[in-house]
């Protein structure tokens, strides 16, 4: 059975907008809950009854939109915590929440991006909520960063090997870029680099609060320019990262990066589907192969289960020109859809490369399947072209 978790991606196909409620009323934070039940784009992440209280918390859940009561008590007041937020170190919108007794008009200068009067709707609620955080996106380009997991139902089809050269490929173009192991039991991307056992993980990030300070010594260094998120050294320590802190931590990355890439383990659980859900963009890796088409025609199910839209989902057909008795046509008719992209297979560059730990689009970035995958880097990212792609990789 899918997980109730698989439920907290919006319709859209995009990440759930992460919202906090301060909210002192204990019938009103609940009459909020009521109407946020029933749907699946706003994600709660905390009422905090207490304003002076809501500054840390706001810094450390890292959330995309804030409501805040008018008629907050306390010693910091609704409006008085409003104009705070605005001029913290981490600005984010508000929607402040009033009585027809006490009416307060938007003032983006003020940091209040939209009103909600009581009562309000679950209609007027989540469409308050989705305009302002789209208004508040498209006008801050540095928040529009995009989370891509490259994801695989079954094992061997090259996902960690395109994870790493997707993510240096988007390095190469120009976006600031960070790559997270998924595969937090078995740490696939440690054993790809050749990581020494010591070298700091996921879980050396506090667990409490995380800030973009704690980044600096946890992510690992790749002399091909980009930032990794390791998994775990032993596989009995992936059991100590929860769901929330994926969130808190995809949301610190987005604003720090570009992009961020997450090379996926291969189950459908609950810590994979907090990766997915909060993913604008799942590729994943499709062969030619009987079993591995039956895992991605099982793997759509479950997605379309969850709510993803199709468009949120792009397959990749690794090793394109071996087809192994299987044609394209099959596939395509398996998976109902023509795969988005191709890459072609090169065994001898590929092999080298991942022996010696570096990516091939960085030691061979003329070769075809390097070209392939600068192409698509800039398909995801929106590159102007494939030449300008393929220059930067020789850079």
């Amino acid at each position: 059975m899918v997980s109730s978790a698989a439920m907290s991606s919006g319709p859209s196909g995009g990440p759930q907008i992460r919202l906090i409620l301060v909210e002192d009323v204990p019938q009103v934070a609940q009459y909020v809950r009521n109407l946020l039940n029933s749907q699946s784009t706003i994600k709660l992440l905390d009422v905090i009854s207490d304003g002076g209280k809501a500054l840390a918390q706001i810094a450390q859940l890292r959330p995309d939109v804030v409501m805040v009561d008018a008629l907050l008590q306390g010693r910091v007041k609704g409006l008085q915590l409003v104009e705070q937020i605005s001029v913290s170190a981490n600005p984010v919108p508000v929607v402040v929440v009033t009585v027809p007794q006490q009416p307060v008009a938007p003032d983006v200068e003020l940091g209040i991006h939209g009103v909600l009067t009581m009562p309000f709707s679950g209609y007027d609620l989540v469409n308050k909520l989705g305009s302002i955080h789209k208004s508040y996106v498209a006008s801050d380009a540095a928040r529009g960063s995009r989370v891509v997991s490259v994801f695989a139902p079954k094992g061997g089809v090259g996902k960690t090997t395109i994870a790493f050269n997707l993510a240096c490929a988007i390095g190469q173009v120009g976006q600031k870029t960070v790559l997270i192991d998924g595969s937090l039991q078995f740490g696939d991307l440690r054993a790809l680099l050749k990581v020494p056992g010591d070298a700091p993980s996921i879980i050396d990030l506090p667990t409490d609060r995380i800030a973009e300070s704690d980044l600096q010594d946890v992510l690992w260094r790749d002399p091909s320019g980009i930032d990794i998120l390791l998994a775990p050294p032993r596989i009995e320590q992936a059991e100590m990262i929860t769901t929330r802190d994926v969130d808190k931590i995809l949301s610190i990355l987005r604003r720090v990066y570009q992009c961020v890439v997450i090379d996926m383990g291969s189950s459908i659980g609950d810590l994979n589907l907090a990766f997915l859900d909060a993913s604008d963009t799942i590729v994943e890796i499709v062969t030619y192969d009987s079993t591995t088409i039956h895992n991605t025609i099982k793997a759509a199910e479950a997605f379309r289960a969850i709510g993803y839209p199709p468009t949120k989902v792009r397959y990749l057909v690794n090793r394109a020109d071996s087809a192994g008795g299987v044609t394209a046509e099959e596939l395509e008719r398996a998976l109902g859809r023509v795969p988005e992209y191709q890459v072609m297979s090169d065994g001898r560059l590929v092999v080298q490369a991942n022996n010696d730990g570096v990516p091939f689009v960085l030691a061979e970035p003329d070769a075809a399947i390097s070209r392939d995958l600068l192409r698509i880097a800039g398909d995801l990212v929106g590159a102007p072209t494939a030449a300008a792609v393929g220059a930067a990789a020789r850079r």
